[in-house]
């Protein structure tokens, strides 16, 4: 039995926000999970403009590109999605206070850290290994 390893692989940014050594994560009501603020990479943007495109969609904030550091890249299996969805995820660090509003697709917003994070019913794994880095690197309890 030969297995299919022609994996999709989707390209995505993440934003990294930080308020009292815990991080914000946005509730997807399509996916009802808690995962990180972001998304989708469109034909002809940069991660980080996408990311600023979909901050103002899902959080009616307004951040530029300036105001954002790239932290990392994770790869992960995409929450939710069927067929081995691959999920490729340019993370960045948001360099400046902002009062975030869910909208869009968004349900809900909550700071976490990882403890707080693996107790929750349903985890996205690209969340899980962002805040176990954070944890990691002393930015997050």
């Amino acid at each position: 039995m030969a297995i299919s390893t022609n994996l999709m692989h989707l390209s995505t940014a993440g934003l990294l926000y930080i308020r009292n050594r815990k991080l914000l994560l946005a509730f997807s009501r399509n996916k009802q999970c808690f995962y990180l603020p972001g998304g989708k990479v469109d034909a002809g943007e940069t991660s980080i403009s996408a990311l600023c495109r979909e901050i103002a969609e899902e959080l009616n904030t307004q951040v530029t590109e300036t105001e954002l550091d790239f932290y990392t890249h994770i790869t992960a299996p995409a929450f939710g999605e069927e067929n081995g969805l691959i999920m490729e995820q340019d993370c960045f660090l948001l360099q400046k206070e902002i009062n975030p509003i869910a909208s869009a697709e968004i349900g809900e917003l909550a700071f976490f850290s990882l403890e707080e994070y693996l107790r929750q019913k349903h985890r996205a794994p690209g969340a899980i290994m962002i805040l176990q880095q954070l944890k990691k690197d002393g930015l997050i309890d």
